[in-house]
């Protein structure tokens, strides 16, 4: 993406969600005046660490003693409660020049969990104040450290690119020299010289998906960068999957909302699944009612009429996981759903001895 569509990426990440963008870039791309841009549009106070001209002692504080308990300073940098909605821009992050440097802006880095807030050893920071980092890759062609893969992993990876017509863009903004900017219309291949593709190893994970899913409810992206954001997050094979099944509508799982709540608008479609496509709405079922497992009396006659139009394997693995939800289990053993469960049951019984 470019710096234009970074910036659009940034504000709304910031704005709607607790996850933490790390803009990678080769030097000059525009990656630090783009987030400060960002920072202005969306009306928050701007606050950049350099953290290749950090030590620890910057990012926690002195250490100072109240009668027997050790307490840590609050940094100059670090915004208060009260103060304005603040972006916090962890520059330079793969250039700490200490390992404990790095070991001690992990944990700030890192969303904060449900219900808590982002910390920084005993430093809390309030949930209007925000965090974005920015790296260089590291290609070979910067002095910069490797990134763990578990501090990759909780950020959302946005690589940017010289990219030609955002820049005459921005130099017309500017009111950069006429000639600088016509010599760059006819030659644009001058612009910047690329490095080395920035891929950082992204794959899927846990947590990867889990930030789609917050990214999915939260935020709504461009179509062309949709892919883009998600790549950074679980990997560009596994987004590339993914953004496709979401396209193919038609080949796509029912849903266990769908089936207990919609049954007689897709009967139609639950019968003509690939088993595979099964498997998939069955787990989704199965997993929907371990959490929520109190069903209504149209949903248990919706359940039970899925069930009966699955093929004998399926049905009986399908009713083996319901039997060990207790209260779905009681629903299933009313005797109204015998010409359906009974069989199941009969067949599971059976294996058993």
């Amino acid at each position: 993406m470019n710096v234009e569509q970074m910036k659009l990426v940034i504000k709304e990440i910031i704005a709607k969600t607790d996850l933490t963008p790390c803009v990678v870039g080769h030097r000059g791309v525009g990656k630090t005046a783009g987030i400060i841009q960002a920072c202005r549009e969306i009306d928050r106070r701007y606050v950049s660490l350099r953290l290749g001209q950090m030590e620890v002692g910057d990012l926690v504080g002195i250490p100072f003693r109240e009668g027997d308990v050790m307490h840590w300073s609050r940094p100059s940098w670090l915004p208060g409660d009260d103060d304005p909605p603040t972006l916090i821009h962890c520059d330079e992050l793969n250039r700490a020049q200490q390992e404990d440097t790095l070991q001690a802006i992990f944990q700030f880095v890192e969303p904060p969990a449900e219900g808590m807030l982002r910390s920084l050893h005993t430093h809390r920071l309030s949930r209007r104040h925000k965090v974005v980092v920015s790296i260089n890759p590291p290609d070979g062609t910067y002095q910069v450290a490797t990134l763990d893969r578990a501090l990759v992993d909780r950020m959302v990876m946005l690589y940017v690119e010289s990219d030609y017509h955002c820049w005459a863009r921005y130099a017309a903004q500017r009111e950069l020299a006429a000639d600088v900017r016509q010599f760059l219309a006819g030659n644009s291949g001058m612009l910047a010289r690329q490095g080395l593709p920035m891929d950082l190893q992204v794959e899927p994970t846990e947590r990867g998906w889990e930030m789609v899913s917050t990214l999915r409810k939260s935020c709504r992206f461009p179509g062309d960068l949709e892919m883009e954001v998600y790549a950074g997050i679980i990997g560009k094979e596994a987004a590339i999957m993914f953004m496709r099944w979401l396209a193919d509508r038609a080949g796509r799982p029912l849903t266990a909302a769908e089936v207990l709540n919609a049954w007689p608008e897709v009967a139609a479609r639950a019968e003509n699944q690939r088993d595979d496509v099964q498997a998939a709405t069955i787990n989704d079922l199965v997993a929907t009612l371990q959490v929520s497992p109190v069903l209504t009396p149209e949903q248990e006659s919706h359940l039970v009429a899925y069930i009966s139009v699955l093929p004998r394997d399926l049905r009986f693995s399908l009713v083996k996981s319901l039997l060990k939800i207790p209260s779905v289990a009681l629903a299933l053993a009313q005797d109204k759903y015998d010409n359906v469960v009974f069989n199941a049951i009969q067949a599971i019984s059976a294996g058993a001895v």
